[in-house]
């Protein structure tokens, strides 16, 4: 039998919102979140091929979870450099709700590994670094946690980055899918799906949160590795989430609301205000116009094509026509 939230009293939020949630039989906090139409506007106004398009589509999911974590107003930037088909994404959240996003890649090295059947994520991504950055703005200092990128996974990229550098146990799945509709007898129409779920376990004891220390690599021969049995809660959270299949992330049709009430209504899940998320870009015309200000006259003339200098924004495409 189908579940029905209304009679719950929950009211799904629908696509492109993150859902903040507590499950306190557990001890464990989280995020998770459905996108639809949002990955649709920002994909479909690149060209890119579709193994780099499904890669950045999974990375603005999990930066749509790490973003509207953010208690203040600022911004959060997911971006990788790496020696990869794929040298960089950039995904940029800026509070309270603006998503953009845009990534860089070898084409011919693309098409090689799609050709070969090779193109996953880590492959695409290849050996460098992964960083995240959080600012407050010009008058606060700004922080930016590194994970080295050497064939893993943007899951466990998160995972990582959790526990390295915020020392609370995290657990992150994400998926990304195509979504194939027809109407009226016309060919199949391909839009894009993603979704994502966080959670990390905070309780009350911090003792219950140790971790294993993490293995420096150069330990001498025989050293006896240090060990911690994890916390029984958070054992049985981990678990729940690994039963989550990619579909049940990425189908329009199964909401946030309804996927957290399969996984933890034995245990009580409360969930907290919805934070919608849009496809917005920072750039405009005044700002291109002040960049083109501070060019010298070689620059500009370098630039200029029939007497017109053109400029498009990486993220949006939008186009800035100026005359010289």
């Amino acid at each position: 039998m189908a579940l029905n939230l209304e009679e719950l009293g929950i009211k799904p939020v629908g696509l492109d919102a993150v859902r903040p949630f507590a499950v306190e039989g557990l001890d464990v906090r989280g995020r998770s979140v459905a996108l639809g139409p949002i990955l649709q506007k920002i994909l479909g106004r690149h060209d890119y091929p579709e193994p780099v398009s499904r890669l950045l589509a999974e990375a603005i999911v999990l930066t749509s979870l790490l973003g509207t974590s953010l208690k203040f107003d600022g911004r959060f930037t997911l971006q990788t450099q790496t020696q990869g088909p794929v040298s960089m994404l950039v995904v940029d959240f800026e509070t309270p709700d603006a998503i953009r996003a845009c990534a860089t890649f070898d084409a011919e090295r693309v098409v090689g590994l799609i050709d070969a059947g090779t193109a996953t994520p880590e492959a695409l991504l290849g050996h460098g670094h992964l960083a995240m950055t959080i600012d407050q703005g010009k008058h606060m200092q700004r922080y930016q946690g590194l994970v080295e990128l050497n064939g893993i996974s943007l899951e466990e990229v998160a995972r990582r980055y959790f526990e390295r550098s915020e020392q609370i146990p995290t657990e992150v799945r994400l998926a990304v899918g195509e979504l194939y509709t027809r109407q009226d007898g016309d060919a199949p129409v391909k839009s894009w799906t993603g979704g994502g779920l966080l959670i990390q376990f905070l309780p009350e004891a911090p003792e219950r949160m140790r971790q294993a220390d993490i293995d420096p690599g150069d330990a001498p021969e025989g050293a006896v590795r240090h060990f911690i049995d994890e916390d029984d809660a958070w054992v049985e959270a981990k678990a729940l989430v690994d039963t989550v299949k990619d579909v049940e992330l990425t189908d329009p049709e199964v909401s946030v609301e309804t996927l957290l009430y399969r996984l933890f209504h034995e245990r009580g899940v409360r969930l907290f205000d919805a934070q919608p998320i849009a496809d917005k870009c920072r750039c405009s015309r005044d700002k291109v116009a002040n960049v083109l200000a501070n060019f010298s006259a070689d620059e500009v003339e370098a630039v200029t094509v029939d007497g017109k200098i053109v400029v498009t924004c990486e993220f949006c495409s939008t186009a800035y026509e100026f005359d010289r």
